[in-house]
């Protein structure tokens, strides 16, 4: 098709997709839009689903016997291990045979997908690509905290930080850009450091 410069866009998993991306085609990115990017700081419960085989296995049974991840929950819940509104992001994601299946399908064929965050950041300065991070107040899951970790290392950012959990991050960013038209043009005012 001829393209020559494209920007990426990634939300949740879909930010490891933006930054493989970004990594194999760097001369071509113009600009990189995160909204609460997996792959920058992994979270426990993912580790923990994902690395170890026998926590994969146990994973794994409850794609067909959910009941095993309705005693995680009321588990994690008793001992106050995981923020309700993480459950509530769970238990949402894990409601019909399927979506537990795709949940375990992505969650353990990406594992395995992990970055260097300074390679990342050198890719982006040396291009000069400016990067929109967009994160939401009430996420629990992935929060603006841990986006320093990639951020520290950029020279051109733009952080917008919403009223939105995890769930509602595309609805609200989508809602967001569409009030704030041609606020990815980056001028000087707007890049932080």
């Amino acid at each position: 098709h001829h393209i020559d410069k494209f920007a990426l866009c990634g939300y949740s998993m879909g930010g490891k997709f933006a930054m493989a991306s970004l990594e194999v085609y760097p001369e071509k990115v113009n600009q990189m839009i995160l909204i609460a990017p997996d792959g920058i700081k992994t979270i426990f419960w993912y580790s923990l689903a994902t690395y170890p085989s026998y926590f994969r296995k146990y994973f794994r049974a409850m794609i067909v016997k959910p009941r095993y991840f309705y005693k995680l929950v009321k588990w994690a819940k008793k001992l106050k291990l995981v923020d309700k509104s993480m459950l509530k992001f769970a238990n949402s994601q894990m409601n019909t045979r399927e979506q537990r299946r795709r949940v375990y399908l992505t969650w353990v064929t990406f594992r395995l997908l992990s970055f260097d965050l300074q390679e990342i950041a050198e890719i982006l300065n040396k291009n000069k690509i400016p990067v929109y991070m967009v994160t939401g107040k009430y996420d629990k899951i992935i929060t603006a905290k841990n986006m320093q970790r990639l951020l520290k290392h950029i020279n051109k950012y733009e952080k917008i930080n919403l009223e939105s959990g995890h769930t509602s991050l595309i609805k609200d960013t989508a809602a967001y850009l569409n009030n704030n038209r041609g606020i990815l043009k980056f001028n000087n005012e707007s890049i932080k450091h």
